[in-house]
Order: C-alpha cells, then sequence, then structure tokens
C-alpha cells in the first residue's frame, strides 16, 4: 500500500483532474485497510466476536469491492481508450459519476456490515440465567433489518456505478477515430521477392 501511494510522489495534483489516478487512490487505500483489518481479525478476542458475523463479510466485500473492483475501474477507463485507439474517454464526467456513487455505495455497504456483525456478534454472546443463548437466529436477522437494507442500497449505488462506467466505455468504443490517425496515409505495400 505504502508502495502504491508512494507512486505518486509528486503527481497528487492530478487527484483533483483525473478521476482514474482517484479511483486508483481509493483501491489502494481499501487496499490498506482489508490488509490491516485481516491480522485484526485473527486476533483471538476478535475473532470469537467477528466469526460467522457480516462482520467478516463486510471484511471480504471491502478487499473485493474496494481493492479488486476500484483497481478494475481505474484499469477499463485507462486501458479502454488505449486499445480501440481513441484519443480520449467519451465522458470524464460520467467517470466522476461512477467515482462518487460507486464510493459512497462501498461505504455504506461495508459500514452496514461492520455494524451488523458486531451486534450480531454480541447477541450471540448473551445467554440467558440457564446457560441457553438469549436471542435466536430470527431475532438476530431480524435486528439487523436496517443495517440489510443500507447494505442493498450501498449495493445497487456500486452497481449502478459499473452500468455506467459499462456505458461511458461503450460510447468511447463507439467514437470516431482521431483526426490525426486518419490523415496519416498508409505505407505503401513492397511486393515479396
Amino acid at each position: 500500500m505504502i508502495n502504491g501511494l508512494m507512486t505518486l510522489s509528486g503527481a497528487w495534483d492530478k487527484l483533483r483532474t483525473d478521476p482514474v489516478i482517484r479511483m486508483m487512490v481509493v483501491a489502494i487505500a481499501f487496499y490498506g485497510m482489508s490488509t490491516f483489518e485481516g491480522p485484526l481479525m485473527s486476533i483471538r478476542a476478535v475473532n470469537s466476536l467477528s466469526h460467522y458475523t457480516d462482520w467478516t463479510i463486510g471484511h471480504v466485500h471491502s478487499g473485493a469491492l474496494g481493492w479488486v473492483g476500484f483497481i478494475s475501474f481505474g484499469a477499463m477507463y485507462c486501458l479502454v481508450p488505449w486499445l480501440w485507439k481513441k484519443d480520449r474517454l467519451y465522458s470524464n464526467q460520467l467517470v466522476e459519476w461512477h467515482f462518487w456513487i460507486a464510493t459512497t455505495g462501498i461505504l455504506l455497504y461495508i459500514c452496514a456490515m461492520w455494524v451488523s456483525g458486531i451486534m450480531e456478534g454480541l447477541m450471540w454472546r448473551e445467554y440467558t440465567s440457564q446457560g441457553f443463548l438469549a436471542n435466536s437466529f430470527v431475532e438476530t436477522v431480524a435486528a439487523k433489518h436496517v443495517e440489510n437494507v443500507i447494505r442493498m442500497v450501498g449495493g445497487l449505488m456500486y452497481l449502478s456505478g459499473a452500468l455506467i462506467m459499462s456505458y461511458n466505455l461503450w460510447r468511447t468504443v463507439r467514437l470516431p477515430s482521431p483526426a490525426s490517425a486518419a490523415a496519416t496515409p498508409a505505407p505503401a505495400l513492397i511486393p515479396a521477392e
């Protein structure tokens, strides 16, 4: 993570103007968060609270959607114009919309999972005076209804961002070729001897 952030030394001003670099910085931040949280969750006291709960699901999704998703989005925005020989993306404004909608969505998703996971773990630690579990599985599911709604909204926002990206990349591929490439005459063919 430090290597990724130090690669941007001297280029931090581009974060304001280049949404692709912004996506990659957010991806690196999620990578760092996931790699810190993983060893934290392996501590016995923390693991006894988090195991089998939504906290683990939130942790996995912060790595999968935050790190892998955002680095893939940034790579796609960078590679598609190169591969199809376009001089620009169709719309940088759509990239901005994608970035903010997906970032807000993943944060809602992960925070809801952290909260519901800790609540689940605490509910599963409650015992009655006879030594039985105080809360049934159905009660824990009912207790995290609000968090599951927030999780769904966040997931839909993240998906909406990916759909915006798909439209933007499709329109980028459909852009006319740059004038410089069309104006360059093809070299004369020489027959083989």
